[in-house]
Formats: structure tokens, sequence, C-alpha cells
């Protein structure tokens, strides 16, 4: 097995999800095959790409470690987690973790960020730390309950663990989890959205087919993470987001947006009520998926429901052309292959499932990512959760 601490060789930075992409942040375009050839002259593979912040003194590194040349862990011992970026405004990025670079085997393996899923709590633990230092930030978590209900998290911040601020409430018994207020009593936090106007803490939404959507104002400086599956957004939790970033001084023509990793809509099989009552609140959201069933398409509901809340469509940014060069990237890598040949979850041979992939972005086609519905459909009782996160520096 090998780790990568990695950022993906992206064509460029996040794209407009409606191809009308403001002027103010068009990102610079590099050629893949030179930039393949380019790093493939390195031993250890590292590129830099410059953002259009460089003509404000801002200068983003991107790493590219092969996973197949180096250990799984630093000198320290600790996991070499692989990450996806994408720089959403100047100095503030958006992160989708991967099933690549962890500690955690089996059911799980190997980045699993998830502490209720039943895997080891030292192994989440590690993977977190890992994940922490990777983005040179402490990690805010909260315990996600399919609600439309944001927290402000500036009023609740205590950064009383190395890893910062984990209030999700998973497992009991896990030290990890175990997050003290001043009266020494454990607490827990429970919403779907976090918002917040600090810099250096990420804010993470736990996810594996449910659909993370990170939001900025770079103006004032308020980011926001949302946890947007069926039933959250059915209870407006992204309407309930933007409100609570205005609150905290956002305003909605600033804000920009970006989509993470979920279950597509030819994916997302529910039945006809569940499909007839989402696409009441969402029209034109029902599908009918590859399994041949009524389903629904989440990304479309979260869409509507953005520009529902005052987000323009010029600032939804989509994460698909980062994510496609991350997967094109990783076709080859000698620590996925190993995932698909052991994980019973579809094809054994990497190859093979990526030729299958119609949507990189989608949890259940892309190897890459956690799959609720993946591991349901391989009979499994437990699978590991992404974090995707937002931070501003």
């Amino acid at each position: 097995m090998g780790g990568m601490s990695a950022q993906e060789p992206s064509a460029q930075s996040a794209e407009p999800q409606q191809n009308n992409q403001p002027a103010d942040h068009k990102p610079v375009q590099i050629n893949m095959q030179d930039l393949l050839e380019a790093v493939q002259s390195l031993g250890k593979k590292t590129v830099q790409q410059q953002d259009e912040a460089a003509a404000k003194a801002a200068q983003y590194d991107e790493a590219i470690l092969d996973s197949s040349a180096i250990e799984p862990t630093d000198s320290e011992g600790n996991p070499i987690p692989v990450t996806i970026p994408i720089v959403l405004a100047p100095n503030i990025t958006v992160v989708y973790t991967t099933r690549l670079g962890g500690a955690s085997t089996d059911e799980w393996a190997h980045f699993n960020l998830g502490g209720k899923s039943g895997d080891v709590p030292d192994h989440v633990r590690a993977n977190r730390d890992a994940l922490a230092n990777e983005l040179h930030a402490k990690l805010s978590l909260i315990n996600q309950v399919h609600s439309g209900d944001a927290i402000d998290i500036d009023e609740r911040f205590e950064p009383n663990r190395s890893f910062g601020f984990d209030a999700s409430g998973t497992q009991e018994a896990a030290p990890v989890d175990d997050v003290e207020s001043v009266d020494g009593t454990v607490q827990i936090i429970e919403g779907d959205a976090q918002v917040s106007t600090q810099t250096g803490i990420a804010l993470g939404v736990f996810a594996a087919d449910c659909l993370p959507v990170l939001l900025a104002d770079p103006v004032s400086g308020v980011i926001a993470a949302a946890h947007c599956g069926r039933k959250g957004l059915m209870e407006g939790v992204i309407g309930s987001t933007v409100e609570m970033m205005k609150a905290k001084g956002a305003d909605p023509a600033h804000i920009l947006a970006t989509l993470g990793p979920a279950i597509c809509g030819d994916c997302y099989e529910t039945g006809d009520e569940i499909a007839d009552a989402f696409d009441a609140r969402f029209p034109g959201t029902f599908t009918l998926t590859r399994f041949g069933g009524p389903g629904i398409d989440i990304n479309k509901a979260a869409l509507m429901a953005l520009e529902q809340a005052g987000v323009s469509a010029s600032h939804i940014y989509s994460s698909q052309p980062r994510v496609n060069a991350a997967t094109q990237y990783l076709a080859q890598d000698a620590e996925l292959e190993q995932l698909c040949r052991e994980d019973n979850e579809g094809d054994p041979q990497l190859d093979e499932r990526i030729k299958h992939i119609r949507h990189s972005m989608c949890t259940l086609e892309n190897p890459l990512w956690f799959s609720h519905r993946r591991a349901q459909l391989a009979h499994k009782a437990h699978e590991g959760r992404m974090l995707a996160l937002i931070v501003r520096h």
C-alpha cells in the first residue's frame, strides 16, 4: 500500500457550474500533458501552480506524490492522506478527502474520518490528525442529523483538542470524540451546517453519498459547509446556511459555492413515494436510475436551493474538472488498485471501474470515494466517511 500527500494535477481551479464564470475568478489554464511530463521528470512529482491570487502575492503550492513510490506513513508514523484541493477564492480553499492514505483497515480502508462508522477509534484519530497536519488547520466537526439547522461555530468553538473541535458525538468511549466544555461535560452539537469567520479552522462535512456544499463570501470572510442529504435539502439546510452567513455579515451577491462529491441522479434510487415528494419540493429532480427504478438528483436540488437563497448561478463553481483530473491521475495508483482488489464493491480491476465511471463526482461510481449505497450493494455492514472541508487562511 502506498500513501500520498497529494493534490491532483488539476487543469484548473473550480469552474462555474453554469460555464459563465465571472472574470475576477478566471483560473490559470495548464496543459495536462505538459504537466504530467513535468511531474514525471521529478522524483517526488512536485509541481507549482499559480492562481490569479499571485497578483496579490498569494501563491499556492500543489504537491503531487506518487503513492506507489513512497511509504504510506511519514517519518513519525502518521498516515499521509490523499486530498483534492480547490481554490474557491484567494485564501479560501475547499478540500475533498479520498479513501487513500490512511490508517484504517477492512471496510473502512484506508482514510476513514467518520467516528460513528464502527471503525477503530485510534485509526480515526490518526486519520484526523494527519488531515489537520495536511491542511495546516484545526478541524471543526459536528453531529450531522439530516436537519435544516446551521450552527454558528464562532459562538461554540472550544479548541480543546489537538486536532480541533469535534462535537460530532461519535462513539461515547472513543477519546477522539470527547469534546469537553469548561465544566467538564462532553459536548455534542447537532446540526447540518457550520458557519464561521475564523481563519485556520477547517469546517468539515462528513459524507458517503450525501452532498457537501461549501460556501464563502471572500469580501466579508464568512465561510460555510453544509451537509445536504435528501432530508436536509427538504428541511431547507441551504437556505438556513445562507441566512446565517448573512447574519454574520455576508452578502449573497458575493457568496461563492461549490458542490462536493455525492451520489448522482443516475444512481440514487429511492422508490416512487420518496422521488415524487422530493420532485414536488424541487421540480425536475425526479430521475429514472441506471438500476431501472425511480430516483432523485440531489445535485440539481442543491443548485435550485442555492439560487433560491440568493446565490448567483454565475458564482456556483463546478468541482468536476479537478476531480476528473485527480481520477485520471490516480487511474493506475497502487493503493487504489489494492482497494479495488480487496473491497468486493465492484470489479476487482481498477481499470475496469474507471472505464465505467460516467460521473467522476458520483460517490457510488468513483472508487476514490466512500459510498454507503455501494457498500450496501456489496452487503457490507459498515463503510467509511470522507470529509469535505472549507478553510480560510
